[in-house]
């Protein structure tokens, strides 16, 4: 349980990034087909289009996601040292958004032009480039939970955990392309706190790598798990 708060904290993360936040408006304009004028102008916008880029973005996410689980899987009689490889990754990764450490290879994006496809479907294939060629963008919180899914135990809590955390990327940005009108002067104030949002992302993976390190992980979902009904029944 604890995992898919992490996972889903995640993904809200990637998406109040730099190199993600500020592009949504460009994002929403090309999947829509208009221009942000247009939009702007506009008193509904089709989110179908917006829904079916998060699907591509989603899926790319959710084979990492498979992938560093099944990896993991193959190694799990090294449970242990496993653990601790992934809670010093999350460690790192914590330490380069903090600005703690500087690594030079997370510090590019890649990104990949696509032909204007007028079929909506065609937003799926666009978001499954959105999704390889940010990645090495939003590398260090998608690389953290990628060595949170490697320690899991069955392919399908990997698969769940990614899909927590494209829920965390999704769901806001839906929320953005369709009430762009209020995310313009939203994200513009926004901007002002970016390096605090960043940092508090940072420590907070920052502690859960010390959790995974530590194996506490599991311990506090298992904390809220019996205290949670006991704070509702004080309520």
């Amino acid at each position: 349980m604890t995992e898919l708060f992490v996972a889903v904290g995640a993904g809200l993360l990637s998406f109040l990034s730099p190199c993600v936040l500020p592009l949504i408006p460009g994002y929403i304009s090309y999947i829509s087909g208009s221009t942000l004028n247009e939009l702007l102008d506009k008193k509904r916008i089709d989110i179908f289009p917006i829904i079916l880029f998060t699907v591509g973005f989603s899926i790319v996410f959710i084979a990492f996601g498979a992938t560093a689980t099944f990896i993991g899987s193959l190694i799990l009689d090294n449970s242990y040292e496993l653990r601790v490889v992934a809670g010093l990754i999350i460690i790192i990764f914590s330490l380069h958004i903090m600005g703690v450490i500087n690594l030079k290879f997370l510090n590019y994006e890649k990104r990949i032009n696509t032909e204007r496809n007028s079929g909506k479907f065609g937003s799926i294939l666009i978001g499954m480039a959105f999704g390889f060629g940010w990645t090495p963008c939003i590398g260090p919180i998608l690389g953290s939970i990628l060595a949170l899914a490697s320690t899991e135990q069955s392919l399908n809590r990997g698969i769940l955990l990614l899909f927590f955390y494209s829920l965390g990327l999704a769901i806001p940005f839906i929320i953005s392309g369709y009430l762009i009108q209020k995310f313009m002067v939203f994200s513009k104030n926004l901007k002002q706190k970016m390096n605090l949002i960043v940092k508090i992302g940072g420590i907070l993976l920052l502690v859960t790598g010390i959790l995974i390190l530590t194996n506490q992980l599991q311990a506090i979902g298992y904390y809220l798990i019996e205290y949670i009904p006991l704070l509702q029944n004080f309520g």
